[in-house]
């Protein structure tokens, strides 16, 4: 049975960002400095039972014992994305036996290249929800684009190190197949250096996966840009992925800053039809052996999953991923499970990520409404967000029992109340359930406009009022 007592205080900061926002409260709206937090690497703290200041904010956040998050960390089963070079963002902890995390990506594209937009983009993801952001910018002045963001919000922030890599060559040497090693781990530091939580880094992208997708094609071939940018080089050097090559060089950038390695699908599937195939478990099974190797140098890695999957792939894929990877932290996207819906993806992935946080998943990257058809604007991403945020928060009644459902306990009692101020106040988006609610001029201001004076509860309430009982 579920125990429906909970503070007020517990209630709101597991929802702290869908909250109207409080003075009182405990990590939401303060910005740390670097001189309040530990200055340290965090696994290679764990594993000497070192308990840090951003293990004590998670164990806080999360509701769980301190100890716990050290031996979660120190197995690499938690991931806490803070990079230490980073003075304003708020420590998170990804991975078992915490509350799904959800990611919003925005960035500039050379259709639409405006710093401001996807400024005010990130803002609007985090305000409904989102735990963490990328920037996938492939346009403009990317340093300024990073660095702003850095500075605009307060969760973490992760980077694809490659696109810039890549654009870089094209706009200096005309084709992505002239970047060397140099150009790649130059400008993964440089995002390191200026405080990036997290990177997207394709490793599992090796020379002998390209090769056999070279001669036994795909439906949709490779669909992660930087996959293919990696892929390009490999085809046209006949050489191994330097990601790959000197995977030990970037665990000792990734261990002098401490930011995560997210270890890119660069082969994920991009339909439903090249699900689960060779090259997909492939670089999952040289994954796995990364997040090994990791582990050992005190780098936290967390594991990007696909993609595209048929609902009946999804549970079996999580699965695989956490035995393969030895319960490494895994970050999906969506997945997919339909090709039919564009305009409508947002919701196709939230069905995926539902599935996926039930089997296991710790993170949901969203999707928007213009997936596979455009940039989205800022209503497509508060859509996004929000979608995802109720998957999220649907596996996590499951997963986390009264430490999740705190606040559905509150709506539903205010149901039973009619008490529409407080179901309002307590929604995923106050705004929208609001005009929803006042679009009609209600003849029985108690009830909503499609029961009126039929309401069930109304009606009960009356009828116990007038044999004397309450409900």
């Amino acid at each position: 049975m579920i125990n429906h007592v909970f503070p007020i205080c517990q209630t709101e900061m597991l929802f702290k960002r869908t909250l109207p926002p409080r003075s009182c409260e405990p990590f939401g709206c303060c910005k740390f400095r670097k001189a309040e937090l530990s200055m340290v690497n965090q696994m290679k703290a764990a594993k000497m039972g070192q308990i840090t200041e951003e293990m004590k904010i998670v164990a806080k956040e999360e509701d769980e014992s301190p100890k716990k998050i050290c031996r979660r960390v120190a197995a690499g089963r938690v991931v806490i994305t803070r990079n230490m070079e980073r003075e304003n963002a708020i420590p998170l902890g990804i991975g078992e036996g915490l509350r799904t995390k959800v990611n919003a990506n925005v960035g500039t594209s050379a259709d639409l290249c405006d710093l401001n937009l996807e400024v005010e983009k990130a803002k609007i993801a985090v305000k409904y929800g989102a735990d963490t952001v990328m920037d996938l910018s492939t346009s403009g002045d990317l340093d300024e684009i990073r660095k702003t963001m850095l500075k605009a919000v307060d969760v973490p922030v992760g980077t694809v190190p490659i696109y810039q890599t890549a654009i870089e060559i094209i706009k200096d040497k005309e084709a992505i197949i002239h970047m060397d090693e140099d150009d790649i781990f130059n400008t993964i530091e440089k995002h390191a250096k200026d405080g990036v939580d997290f990177m997207t880094l394709h490793c599992g992208v090796t020379e002998q996966i390209v090769k056999r997708i070279a001669k036994h094609p795909r439906l949709m071939g490779i669909v992660s840009r930087g996959g293919t940018f990696l892929a390009a080089w490999i085809l046209h050097h006949n050489k191994e992925n330097p990601l790959y090559a000197n995977y030990d060089y970037l665990l000792e950038i990734a261990k002098k800053y401490d930011f995560a390695l997210s270890l890119g699908d660069g082969l994920r599937p991009g339909c439903i039809f090249d699900a689960t195939d060779w090259p997909q478990i492939q670089e999952l099974l040289t994954i796995g052996e990364l997040v090994d190797r990791a582990r050992e140098a005190d780098v936290q890695a967390i594991v990007e999953g696909p993609g595209h999957l048929p609902l009946d792939q999804i549970e079996s894929n999580v699965q695989l991923e956490k035995s393969i990877c030895k319960g490494a932290p895994f970050y999906v996207l969506g997945p997919v499970v339909t090709e039919i819906a564009p305009g409508y993806d947002h919701i196709v992935g939230a069905l995926g990520g539902t599935l996926a946080g039930l089997a296991g998943a710790d993170f949901l990257c969203y999707l928007t409404p213009a997936e596979h058809l455009g940039l989205p604007t800022l209503e497509d991403v508060k859509e996004g967000v929000i979608v995802t945020k109720i998957a999220a928060h649907a596996v996590d009644i499951v997963k986390l029992g009264s430490k999740a459902s705190a606040r559905d306990f509150v709506v539903a009692k205010a149901r039973a109340n009619l008490d529409w101020k407080k179901q309002i106040e307590n929604a995923l988006d106050p705004e929208k359930a609001k005009k929803i609610r006042s679009r009609i001029k209600l003849k029985t201001p108690k009830t909503c406009s499609m029961c009126s004076q039929y309401c069930a509860i109304k009606i009960l309430k009356e009828a116990l009022k007038a044999e004397g009982q309450c409900l």
